[in-house]
């Protein structure tokens, strides 16, 4: 994938979590599509999490048990230093998610903006893979990336930008008639130095086919 660990550990080696361009005090957005379709109980996780606050909403709302994947250990670091004890009941996992190979099954799996940094189709092939190893039948995969109008660079990496009919269209080329899209959603994300960026977040339910 574009970016490898040292550059993602030297991204937040660099600067504050509250000082990254995708910084969000609160994740409205990924919490009001995870509370939709997660329960307690329930497992779920959040791949290139990074510093997200999400999983801390997630935990005070007594969801779990709860994964968190980065490939950035310094990422990771952010946010065990942030729960502190609070975060001892979640799995921290670094890791390149198109090789890593889960070891169980979750009902939701919640990625913003990692999909839009796999410029090789391999890279894409991979995540698929991957998201068919760690998503149950049934389960619900919440997918953001910059929209057809967003950013054509991040953290000065290329990325690709897609239309929910774009996302939706690759998702079914890498895994035919596996996933059905219940939800699109276009979001305009305003970083910490208040500049906008244009988001779509996709919604699909992996198929018992």
């Amino acid at each position: 994938m574009t970016g490898g660990q040292k550059h993602w550990d030297d991204v937040y080696g660099a600067r504050s979590e509250d000082e990254l361009t995708w910084f969000e005090a609160t994740p409205a957005l990924s919490l009001e599509l995870v509370r939709a379709h997660l329960h307690p109980g329930d497992p779920f996780i959040d791949i290139g999490a990074g510093a997200s606050r999400l999983v801390d909403v997630l935990l005070g709302e007594g969801f779990g048990p709860l994964t968190v994947l980065d490939l950035s250990g310094a990422a990771l670091a952010v946010s065990r230093q942030r729960l502190g004890a609070r975060g001892e009941s979640i799995a921290w996992i670094e890791a390149d998610i198109t090789t890593w190979e889960p070891d169980r099954t979750y009902a939701v799996w919640h990625d913003r903006a990692v999909f839009h940094f796999l410029t090789a189709a391999e890279d894409r092939a991979g995540y698929a893979r991957t998201l068919s190893a760690a998503l149950r039948p049934g389960g619900i995969a919440i997918i953001a990336t910059f929209a057809d109008d967003g950013p054509e660079k991040c953290s000065g990496l290329p990325v690709v930008r897609y239309a929910p009919e774009a996302l939706a269209q690759e998702l079914d080329r890498l895994l035919p008639g596996r996933y059905e899209t219940l939800d699109a959603r276009r979001h305009m994300h305003i970083t910490p130095k208040g500049n906008r960026q244009s988001f779509q977040y996709s919604v699909f339910r992996k198929t018992d086919r």
